[in-house]
Order: structure tokens, then sequence, then C-alpha cells
């Protein structure tokens, strides 16, 4: 296997050179060349400077005379506000409106790239002194997705491998098939990407005889992974890190769900921030964003700098304003740039400039406010579900038969906006039993119980629409699991739509036995017919299904081994 000589690298100040970065990027990357004009727009900038550089527009011609938002009243410190009315107008005028209206740097608006580098410096205690020594820098984009993209062609040639996680954020997958590479994918348990597993991965890898080349990137999200809901821990993000730096991979870090950590738990650091620190002794923060967390210096032995980070926007601010920011090594970042340069050109002015203004009104308190505001909406809102779940799926250890499996499993997310749930579809007990498996490896026979089909034939026609977790696996492996997400439906809507999942459910399970049922039992839709039960479980009520007196009588005499 090929790695990289890390111990001859180091720029000297215990981070990886200049030198390093280059022979890592793709060879698109390194062909692409720097726009002519885009790259005097800094010079233009300069005051004094009389500009007859680039095909800009008169701001005199643009119709608007200015803008004016309404913004809800500033959050307190506990997310509480005093007038659940009160609002503020942003406005947008003159000088902020032009700017607003006209091209602008690629890498953004200059004040609100200083604005999001003053966030990492805080959120991720990464100081001035650090920022200068480690040559990192951000950039915005049009959203966290773009940006991602560009990451990847910015590090991977066609044919190359890339290390994910699995499951893994369905939509990178027909990037990365388009892309032409190849996936080295590690399973995933309760704490994030198996360590073991992808050290062993990597420590027996033979290029000769699996037909990719050695792993040069490695991709995970490490807060509340879309889709398992998982938040890696600490100690496992340690274990990964050093795994990066023993193999030689850069690490991709996409984090949209960094600000939606809603755990109990103290936060746990990001890569970024763990990269250029050789201990961490986490303290309890001020709020959940981990502010408060201490961040002693790096160790001298090890080289920094592997981790390309990805932020988002879309899920704590607006999702319609297409704004994201990448944070790393300054020649990876450049990579991206230049290809936005040529693409895109530039994130939108008219949402970076409305930004802008909420920030700095705000200030960065009042934004870490809002974030913990909203990750605490969401808490609430993961809570409801889960009461649903318990309700109407759970398991039921008073089961008559000495502990049923009940319709579903599923662990509790503590970031993000999904639960991923495997779903029992009928298959024999033993074969769902997810202690036995990482999360999202099923046994049973070929074609049996993979929810896509269940999906599409018995849920969707009783009116209820979930992701099938097929689609978060490179490799098309089948599946019990699907992905539910708790952020748009009201409580009564959620309600209704695990009762129709759990109807399913049970009809897929009877099905198995009796596929056919007419007449008076079937729905306009063609669903089997069922009423709702409630049964009391010591101090709790759960609800029961209960079905045609053909189908139950068949439950009671042939059914119980495989529910």
């Amino acid at each position: 296997m090929e790695k990289g000589n890390v111990a001859s690298t180091s720029s000297g100040s215990g981070v990886l050179s200049d030198e390093y970065y280059l022979s890592r990027l793709s060879a698109v990357s390194k062909a692409r060349k720097p726009s002519p004009i885009w790259d005097l727009f800094s010079v233009e900038a300069q005051p004094g400077m009389l500009s007859m550089l680039a095909g800009k527009p008169n701001p005199s011609t643009f119709p608007f005379t200015h803008i004016t938002l309404g913004v809800k009243a500033t959050p307190t410190a506990n997310g509480h506000c005093s007038d659940l009315t009160a609002t503020t107008d942003l406005v947008l005028k003159d000088d902020d409106l032009a700017m607003a209206l006209q091209y602008n740097m690629t890498a953004g608006i200059p004040d609100l790239v200083k604005w999001v580098t003053d966030l990492m410096e805080t959120v991720h205690c990464t100081s001035d002194e650090a920022s200068a020594e480690q040559k990192w820098r951000v950039s915005l984009g049009p959203g966290s997705q773009d940006l991602l993209y560009k990451a990847f062609c910015a590090l991977l040639n066609p044919g190359d491998t890339i290390i994910v996680e699995g499951p893994t954020y369905p939509t990178i997958i027909p990037l990365l098939d388009a892309m032409g590479c190849h996936y080295a994918i590690v399973d995933s348990d309760d704490e994030g990407m198996s360590a073991s597993d992808l050290e062993k991965i990597l420590s027996t890898w033979d290029s000769t005889a699996n037909g990719k080349p050695f792993p040069k990137v490695l991709y995970t999200v490490p807060f509340g992974s879309n889709p398992a809901g998982i938040t890696t821990s600490y100690t496992r993000r340690l274990e990964i890190l050093q795994l990066a730096r023993k193999h030689d991979l850069i690490i991709i870090e996409d984090d949209p769900y960094y600000f939606l950590y809603y755990g109990d738990a103290p936060k746990p650091p990001s890569y970024f921030a763990l990269d250029r620190q050789h201990q961490y002794q986490h303290q309890q923060p001020e709020n959940r964003q981990g502010t408060g967390s201490a961040c002693p210096p790096s160790s001298p032995g090890e080289l920094g700098g592997r981790v390309v980070r990805l932020d988002s926007f879309s899920k704590i601010i607006s999702a319609g304003f297409r704004l994201g920011w990448v944070t790393g090594p300054s020649i990876i970042v450049t990579a991206i740039e230049r290809h936005n340069a040529s693409t895109v050109v530039q994130p939108s002015s008219l949402s970076q400039m409305v930004l802008l203004k909420l920030l700095q009104t705000w200030g960065l308190k009042g934004f870490l406010d809002h974030a913990d505001k909203t990750a605490s909406f969401y808490r609430e809102r993961r809570d409801v579900l889960k009461s649903l779940l318990e309700r109407y799926l759970r398991l039921d250890p008073h089961h008559e038969n000495g502990g049923g499996v009940g319709l579903a499993e599923w662990k509790v997310p503590d970031a993000s906006m999904f639960f991923w749930v495997k779903l029992n579809l009928g298959l024999p007990t033993s074969e769902f039993d997810a202690g036995t498996s990482p999360i999202g490896v099923e046994g049973g026979k070929e074609g049996e119980g993979d929810s896509t089909p269940f999906i599409r034939d018995t849920a969707v026609p009783r009116g209820v629409l979930v992701l099938p977790g097929k689609a978060a696996f490179p490799d098309g492996r089948e599946t019990h699991h699907v992905r539910l997400s708790f952020s748009l439906l009201s409580n009564d809507e959620m309600e209704e739509a695990v009762k129709r999942l759990a109807g399913a459910i049970v009809e897929q399970q009877h099905a198995r036995k009796l596929p056919q049922v007419e007449g008076e039992h079937k729905t306009q839709s063609g669903c089997v017919e069922y009423q709702e039960q409630e049964k009391q479980v010591d101090d709790e009520v759960i609800v029961e299904l209960a079905f045609p007196a053909e189908w139950d009588e068949l439950w009671r005499t042939e059914g119980r081994t495989w529910f």
C-alpha cells in the first residue's frame, strides 16, 4: 500500500507542509488555474483604487431602493424571549444594498468571512496565533452540499478510494459514483465509525487483491450522523484521528448538525479542534455549543492539518439562503475556491448581506443562544417521536411468548432530525437481533425483509413515507432500516404517521403467512383494515392493532415465533 511520508512533510511548525497538500490535490484541481479577473478583486478593494477591471453592472440600474426584513426578537441566554411577538427590522440600503446586489469575492463578503472565522476560533478553540501557524482559513460557498462536492473534487481522482461509514449520508453516493470512486465501508456502532474495523481494513489493505488503490480520504458526519443519528464519542474521535495520522488520510468532517446537538453528555470536540490539540480536558461548556472547553496546544510530535471541515447555516438560520462554509488547510480551501470561481462564481451576495446584518445584530453570544434554542426545539421534537415509537412500535418485555421484539427497534439520537429505525418485517426473531450485528447489517435470505419494497408496496398505500435504509449504503446492501424525520410534522401528524407505519408493518408480517385478504376487510386504498386497542402494561399504556378475525387466528396459532 502507498502512503505519504508523513515524517518528511512537516512545515517545521507541527503541521503538514504546503508541499504535502499540493501532492494530495486531484489532477483536475492541480490543473485548474485562478481566474485572472477574480484574483484581482482584492486589489480592486484597496482604498483609492480606480477600477476599470470587471464588467460589474452599475448599481443605479438596479430597481431596488431598500430591503426590509422583520426578525424575531433576539433570544436571551436561556433561549427564551420576553415578548414572543416582538420583531426587529433589518434594513439594507445605500452601500449595504449596493453590495447585496453586486458581484463580490469568491470566498465571500470579507466582513462575513471574518465573522465566521471568529466563530470558528471561539467554538473550535483555534486562536489567532494558531490560525497563522497552522495555515487554515474559512471560505463561504453556496451551501455546504456544494462545498462538500468540491472538496471531493479537490482531493479525489477517478478510481481513488474513499472511506465512508456505514450507513452514510445518502446524497454523497451518486456524487462519488459519478466521480468513479471506490468505497471502503466501515460499519458503525453506538459510538460512531468502528475504529477497530477501520484499523483492520487499512492494515490488511491489498490493492492487488481488491483492485482498489489505498484510501486517501475519510468522510464522516460526526454529530447526529445522517441517517443513523449517532454522535461519535470523544474517545472514538481520538482513535479515528490517530488512525488517520498513522495511515496518512485526510478527514472530511461534514458537520451540518454540529449546532443541533442536544445530548445530555458534554459536547465532544470536533475533529477539526482535536487535530490541533494533543490532549483535550473537556470542561462543562457554557452552552451546548462547547465554548467553555479548554484547548491545550498540540504536541510537537504530531502533525496537524488533516481535517477539512464543512459547516452549514441551513439547519439553524435558513435553508433557502444556500450558505455554508469550509474550514481547512489554505491550499485545499483555495482549490475549492478556484472551482467555485469557474462555476457559481460566488455565494449569493444578497443572502450574505442579510445574514451578516443579522449576525452583527445578534453578536456571537446571540448566535450561540439562538443555536441552543434551535437545538432545544429539535430535542422536544425528538422526544415526541420517541414517545410515539414507544407507544405504537415499542419492545414489549411482557409479551406472552417471553419477550418479543415488537414492531421495530431504534436508538435515540442526541443530535440532528432523524431516527434510524429497524423494522421487524416478519423475519425469524433470531435474524432480527440488532445486538449481534453492526448498525444496518441484517441476516436473512437475499431480498427478504428489505425496507424498500415494503415502503413502496405497503407503507405508501397507507399514506406514510419514510426513507429506505438501503439508500445509505454505497454497496446497495439490503436492510430493514428506515430513516424517520421529526423536523416538520405537527404532533398530531407525527402520531398519525407512526400509526400508519405500525399498521403497515403488521400487515406486512401477516402477509407473509396470508398474502391475500379480500372483501369487507379491504379499504379503498387496498390496505387491510385494523382497529387500535389500548393495553395496560404496568404504569404504561401501549397500543395493539387488531386485524380481521382470520388473521388474528392465524397470528395466535402460527405467527408468534416470527413476531
